[in-house]
């Protein structure tokens, strides 16, 4: 087979590819452009079946979303679901990064009985720890307290933290950190000047997938808080009541929830690629 046809067979699988990922990309976005052209629609233009694409548009499912229409304000608990969400998933980083340094680089004693270990505590279904957790918060006097879901999502996301991060460190070469220890660096400074910035895509991916998590979880905090701690998802809930779904002011509101998730994925998008393709091509 000629040159030239070699080049015209792979552009033809290549624009195949493209056509593909194109089509991928258009399904899995339509849902959000329909959320996002119903929520500027009333309620009554937003409930036709079929839907009504010509409808006026309109700010009032934002208007409610937000309290100006006399519901209740939202920023109570999107701050709640900020500080859990960034709180967590700090924490779960500052013992995530050590655990992997030591599975990694410098592996101990069966490190992969370790990390079976951190994957076996996902494989409790979260609802069946739902009622030990909600007896222990009671007694503890913990009940609708922020710091309760900063504690459990650091628990839930640890596992999958470490797992991430191990094999991100694992790329890390060895060469480099012996030369720091030769220079006379401590572990600490290892840790944070050497291993860090080269790891940081990793680091970067590692810190979103625990954000997300943290963000959108709800069953906790649907039973474990009450009015002081509640969080986003748990206030998205209160749009769904006895007279029915408000569909264009859930639609509002959901995509103003997720606007935090969408903006952090955007301002970590470079390093979120390196980081989930880093160990994937020696």
């Amino acid at each position: 087979m000629s040159s030239i046809a070699v080049r015209v067979r792979d552009r033809r699988k290549g624009a195949g590819l493209g056509l593909v990922a194109w089509v991928l990309g258009i399904v899995f976005f339509l849902p959000i452009a329909w959320m996002a052209l119903t929520s500027f629609h009333s309620e009554t233009d937003a409930a036709t079946n079929p839907p009504s694409f010509g409808a006026a548009l309109t700010l009032d499912g934002y208007r409610d979303f937000f309290g100006t229409g006399g519901g209740a304000s939202p920023w109570p608990a999107l701050i709640n679901s900020l500080v859990a969400s960034v709180a967590s998933t700090v924490f779960v980083l500052l013992l995530a990064f050590p655990a992997a340094y030591a599975l990694s680089i410098r592996p101990v004693k069966k490190w992969t009985d370790v990390l079976f270990f951190f994957l076996s505590t996902k494989m409790l279904p979260v609802v069946a720890g739902l009622l030990p957790i909600y007896l222990f918060a009671k007694n503890a006097g913990m009940l609708d307290n922020i710091w309760l879901l900063v504690i459990l999502y650091t628990s839930m996301n640890l596992p999958i933290a470490v797992w991430m991060m191990q094999s991100f460190l694992a790329e890390v070469p060895v060469a480099v950190i012996e030369a720091a220890q030769i220079d006379g660096a401590r572990l600490p400074t290892i840790l944070a000047r050497v291993v860090a910035p080269i790891a940081l895509p990793g680091i970067a991916a590692t810190s979103l997938i625990c954000f997300i998590f943290s963000w959108n979880e709800l069953l906790f905090a649907r039973v474990l808080t009450g009015v002081v701690a509640e969080t986003a998802p748990v206030f998205l809930t209160g749009f769904i009541t006895s007279q029915g779904l408000f569909l264009a002011k859930v639609c509002a509101a959901s995509l103003v929830v997720s606007l935090p998730v969408l903006a952090a994925g955007f301002a970590a998008q470079d390093k979120l690629v390196q980081g989930l393709s880093l160990g994937a091509v020696k």
